[in-house]
């Protein structure tokens, strides 16, 4: 309960406390965060496998709280990267107002998605989605003005009514399950529920969870969200928000139903070819799109279907492809958005075009995106390499007609996303003459250390995963066979 509890207390405190100097309130939060950090580590390697309760509502419907194999992963994940975000967010927010409330519901989001990650059943896992949603609407909306209201509004409908649709499957595989806990292969095999409704049940889960995992046509919400400061954004569009999204649907398909139960059946074949339309199209979208971080918004939608696409194919190699990249895609992701942010902090500008030259002025920045790019498009030695050789590999080996339409999505969204993500990068660094603007601007520098230093990190990470892929891909290997 430590790691959910104290940033969620600690957070909330920072509101009546109401610090007046950045400083105190910089290291109270930070402090919060590492601690937390510290605690996840702690239930990591020492408490126990099985379920603990805490509440019981009624019969089935419990929070129930266990650090599996699939918690061990996300949980490690995001508690390596949130403490660096806030370094960044320290700086990035240093102009701005309100910062008590920002930096109270920045450190609560961490614990809710600790929740997420901890939950032992479908009950829990309900719970802490949709509380995830209702304590990032205030980070949405943070500037107040028109666009981030519209954007809050947007992402408080779709998120919400996702939930609600997923509510439906959650009441059914509780009552018509081993109530709704999570077990490698399914928990509800032979109950006496009707098959045809259960297979319904899966698509609205699929569909509900699936709004956070942004699948279409239920993506439009998160390049809206882009209106939101850019550590709010790096957090939705590579960690917390979306890959809670993900990972309720990798828990309902894994460890409620279990691939027994839906292999060959119509809602994985719909899933799948949802899946495999959604990464080209959003693809498609990100190569159209001229505005920076909705571009990267729309390459954050294409590359949460590659992980649905893995999780979907029911196989073990499909799962491995899908859990390493969501690990893998984090990374990457999160060190392009620090870089987008640090180019429109510093330049106060915000679309493609605006980039020309700039490389030359920030260097450290557009090197750092330039290997994120390099990633995400999946060229060897780097960890975006990884994920999608998996992928690819597993979706030959399934042997399906739905597989191999999704292997072609795949790589026509690799083709794409080297088109997308490096034109930002030849621009930076290699502009045409007549469109060199800004390689004279003065006062153009690189961001404050603060900034700089996370994304180093995660530039250091993306390609130290690349090369030494070993030992991470035999535990998410072992995760995948239910070993863990």
């Amino acid at each position: 309960m430590l790691p959910i509890l104290l940033p969620v207390i600690g957070g909330f405190l920072i509101l009546p406390l109401h610090f007046q100097e950045d400083r105190k309130r910089n290291l109270y939060a930070e402090t919060i965060v590492i601690l937390t950090s510290v605690l996840v580590w702690i239930a990591i390697f020492a408490v126990r496998r099985e379920p603990v309760e805490l509440y019981s509502f009624t019969r089935g419907f419990s929070i129930d709280l266990r650090v599996d194999g699939p918690a061990m992963l996300f949980a490690g994940m995001v508690s390596l990267m949130w403490p660096f975000v806030m370094l960044y967010a320290f700086d990035y927010m240093a102009e701005t107002h309100r910062k008590n409330m920002f930096f109270a519901f920045y450190v609560m989001t961490y614990g809710i998605t600790l929740g997420v990650a901890f939950a032992s059943n479908m009950t829990t896992l309900y719970v802490f989605y949709e509380m995830l949603s209702l304590v990032t609407i205030p980070l949405v909306i943070y500037y107040q003005d028109h666009e981030s209201l519209y954007a809050g509004r947007k992402y408080a409908a779709y998120t919400i009514g996702g939930a609600s649709l997923a509510f439906f499957a959650v009441l059914m595989t509780t009552v018509y399950g081993d109530a709704g806990n999570f077990a490698y292969g399914g928990s509800i095999l032979g109950v006496g529920a009707g098959y045809g409704i259960m297979q319904v049940a899966y698509l609205f889960a699929f569909f509900g969870f699936g709004v956070k995992a942004a699948v279409f046509p239920l993506h439009d919400w998160l390049p809206t969200a882009s209106a939101a400061p850019t550590p709010v954004t790096a957090l939705l569009h590579a960690v917390a928000v979306v890959n809670s999204g993900v990972f309720a649907i990798m828990r309902t398909t894994w460890y409620v139903y279990g691939p027994e139960y839906l292999m060959g059946r119509p809602a994985q074949i719909i899933a799948i070819l949802v899946a495999a339309f959604t990464l080209v199209f959003a693809a498609g979208m990100a190569l159209k799109e001229r505005h920076f971080k909705r571009r990267l918004a729309y390459s954050t939608v294409s590359n949460l279907s590659y992980m649905l696409f893995g999780i979907m194919l029911l196989t073990p190699e499909g799962l491995t492809g899908g859990l390493l990249h969501m690990l893998f895609h984090g990374i990457i992701k999160m060190s392009l958005f620090l870089c987008a942010g640090a180019f429109m902090h510093v330049m106060g500008k915000n679309y493609i075009y605006e980039v020309n030259g700039v490389g030359r002025k920030m260097p450290i920045t557009f090197t750092v995106y330039t290997l994120g790019a390099l990633s995400l498009t999946g060229i060897p030695l780097f960890c975006g390499f990884v994920s999608k050789w998996h992928l690819i590999t597993a979706g030959i080996a399934a042997g399906t007609a739905w597989g191999l339409i999704g292997v072609i999505a795949l790589i026509l969204s690799a083709f794409l996303c080297a088109m997308y993500t490096l034109n930002v990068s030849i621009r930076a660094f290699f502009p045409p003459a007549d469109k060199d603007r800004f390689t004279d601007g003065k006062g153009l520098h690189e961001a404050h250390l603060l900034m700089l230093i996370p994304m180093l990190v995660f530039a250091v990470i993306n390609v130290i995963f690349g090369m030494f892929p070993g030992p991470i891909v035999s535990f998410i290997e072992r995760i995948a066979a239910g070993l863990i």
